[in-house]
């Protein structure tokens, strides 16, 4: 049943990004108003395939890099769908769709065996860790959007040649204030992240911290995201500059994550 919801679930993103897509050459508001229907239609499904997940793991579906992937693809359309809900920024969703598509076809090509956890890690730091790290990273991932959104409106503006999706998208203010916004939200959850899954390491191994590489980058990104936001609130970075900073420091957090799950065989490492 789990994998049913998990292949319906990957036609209707892959639905909603096709109707995006035409959106973006009719722009006409009922061609949204589909897509929007469709990918909330395929978060439901998404919610439903979690929770069959979860029943029949008998844990929280996050423990291996399949389930780590589905998960970030779920709490991504559902940070996107309260975005949408709250400020009507309709066209963020031709990016979203997409992602969410993306993470799941990449977790499909991964073992999907429910394995079970080593008694030291089956804890109630799983959940608490992974859902603030990824809700932080959902954050991340939506002012990275928006800084791809702000680059495009910029670069249309300097061109002179007010055309396409220009007429789409909202203003660069607009842009680069829900960018802060997001990043204000997405750091602190990060900052907790690195003490809850620290906590979860003392209870677990006995060390609050041994340099284990994800540990090592979660740092790093950490430094990036602090800088970035250090550099709006005293240096004034704004628009462009912050928009492609946001991009190398996701880059730095997707990058990193993915990389390090695939050499060590799952999610952090944790069931070898």
């Amino acid at each position: 049943m789990g994998d049913f919801f998990f292949y319906i679930t990957a036609i209707a993103y892959a639905l909603s990004t096709l109707v995006y897509i035409a959106y973006l050459f009719a722009r006409k508001d009922g061609v949204i108003r589909y897509a929007e229907g469709i990918l909330i239609g395929g978060f439901a499904l998404h919610t439903a395939a979690l929770i069959v997940r979860w029943a029949e793991a008998g844990r929280a579906p996050v423990a291996t890099l399949h389930e780590a992937l589905t998960f970030f693809s779920w709490i991504t359309a559902a940070l996107y769908l309260a975005v949408l809900f709250k400020y009507r920024l309709r066209v963020l969703g031709v990016f979203v769709a997409p992602f969410a598509l993306v993470l799941l076809v990449t977790a499909s090509f991964l073992p999907r065996q429910a394995l079970s956890l080593p008694p030291a890690l089956a804890s109630y730091w799983l959940p608490a860790h992974v859902i603030v790290a990824f809700l932080g990273n959902a954050f991340f991932a939506i002012a990275f959007f928006l800084g791809v959104m702000y680059v495009i409106q910029d670069h249309y503006l300097k061109s002179r040649k007010l055309r396409g999706i220009y007429f789409i998208m909202p203003s660069l203010e607009i842009i680069d204030e829900l960018n802060y916004k997001c990043l204000q939200y997405g750091f602190p959850l990060l900052t907790l992240a690195i003490i809850s899954g620290a906590i979860w390491s003392e209870t677990s191994f006995g060390s609050y911290w041994d340099w284990r590489p994800r540990q090592i980058w979660s740092l790093i990104t950490w430094f990036l995201y602090a800088a970035l936001l250090h550099g709006r609130l005293t240096a004034g970075w704004r628009g462009r500059k912050a928009a492609i900073f946001s991009g190398v420091a996701f880059a730095a957090l997707v990058g990193s994550f993915i990389v390090i799950n695939l050499v060590s065989g799952g999610a952090h490492g944790l069931l070898r």
